[in-house]
């Protein structure tokens, strides 16, 4: 290994056929992301590789050019040549000028206390074999949810750096990012070309900060962001430039990723946990050994519906009430279909499950639309030996 390969590019291998990156072979798997084209075609890309999450991992995209009914194919892995150096399972999305944007992490070890926000783009995401920009780096620590264009076209981007006191064992930031320790903002003025560090919001009690923005109609910014104690909150009223001092919201959670969207209506959509029990307190996950850590309440995975800019959620439909379904990820096609990703028991069943629905879906708490389906498998790994049911 270089002496700091983190900072080197990950290779882009497309439809690689070696038997490590197949289904029959790989043995854990989660943290789905989603987005599709104007035209169509859907794109997932999975968290997968090694044993279980760690630094072996490598990220997988599959496509489907039915909306989920048509089988999905292998486009590409993202994975570094550096052994020990993580790369992968990131984020998708697709800006406004129709380029895919494929977003990943990347460390040396589970994480090295710096970590990097990587990116590559594809400009015919429609084509029948895709090609990707070379990587680039584009900020420290890592990035959970899809950027976000607000209305003045600045592009923001959600990343963020693990703080201290995350509750990961024996964790600190490498010397000199201590003032990174916090929910930043990354913003763009000229369509991607450049990305800088803008702002943080600092949100009392956060864990993995995995936070994201929504901008309200009268064009404030509200950011979420995952807490021990649920969802975290802060808002701005200069689009992004400062952030209000963070407080608890009312949206509870099990310590959890959620996913939040302004739709193509202007109603906003939130995916997240509903009536979970028993989620583990604070002092139960700073106790597990491993960084990687076991969860409680990740249940009853559940879409809500507001159409007063999130102040109240009166219609929910339930997606899936099984145990261990979690890490929601939500895109909405050109017709208003709406897709969520989620994963299913990483190291067991190691499911990647889809539901495709409509707002009149949720409005009326059952699937109404033609199209409408719940637990679409999109992949299942079913490498062997099972590891240790860690998730």
């Amino acid at each position: 290994m270089t002496k700091d390969a983190a900072m080197e590019p990950a290779n882009i291998l497309i439809r690689p056929k070696d038997t490590r990156y197949q289904d029959s072979f790989r043995r854990w798997q989660g943290c789905p992301r989603v987005e599709i084209t104007k035209a169509g075609k859907l794109f997932v890309s999975i968290y997968t590789g090694g044993a279980e999450e760690d630094a072996e991992n490598y990220g997988l995209l599959i496509s489907s050019r039915d909306g989920g009914d048509a089988p999905f194919e292998m486009e590409a892995v993202v994975e570094h040549p550096a052994p020990g150096c993580g790369a992968g399972g990131g984020v998708l999305w697709l800006d406004p000028g129709g380029r895919l944007w494929m977003f990943w992490p990347q460390s040396v070890g589970w994480h090295d206390g710096r970590q990097g926000v990587w990116c590559s783009v594809c400009e015919k995401p429609d084509a029948d074999e895709l090609s990707w920009s070379p990587p680039r780096r584009i900020a420290n620590g890592m990035m959970a949810h899809k950027p976000v264009v607000l209305s003045n076209g600045d592009w923001i981007f959600c990343c963020f750096l693990f703080r201290d006191e995350c509750g990961v064992q024996n964790y600190r930031v490498r010397p000199g990012l201590e003032k990174e320790q916090f929910s930043n903002i990354y913003i763009s003025h000229d369509g991607g070309k450049t990305i800088a560090l803008y702002s943080h919001a600092d949100i009392p009690d956060r864990q993995f900060d995995e936070h994201l923005v929504v901008e309200r109609s009268d064009g404030s910014l509200r950011m979420l962001c995952r807490t021990f104690g649920g969802v975290g909150e802060s808002d701005s009223y200069d689009m992004g430039k400062t952030w209000t001092p963070g407080r608890k919201s009312d949206i509870e959670g099990p310590c959890s990723l959620f996913d939040l969207r302004r739709l193509k209506s202007g109603r906003q959509l939130l995916v997240n946990h509903d009536g979970f029990e028993s989620p583990l307190s604070q002092k139960e996950i700073e106790a597990q050994a491993s960084p990687v850590k076991k969860w409680a309440g990740r249940s009853r995975l559940t879409a809500f519906l507001s159409e007063d800019d999130g102040r109240t959620w009166p219609y929910k439909l339930m997606l899936d009430g099984r145990e261990d379904v979690s890490y929601p990820d939500i895109t909405q096609g050109e017709d208003g279909c709406i897709y969520v990703v989620y994963d299913r028991k990483r190291v067991t069943e190691r499911e990647i499950l889809m539901a495709r629905f409509t707002e009149e879906d949720v409005i009326s708490g059952q699937l109404t639309g033609s199209r409408s389906r719940l637990r679409i498998l999109v992949n299942k790994a079913t490498g062997q030996p099972n590891v240790s049911d860690r998730d």
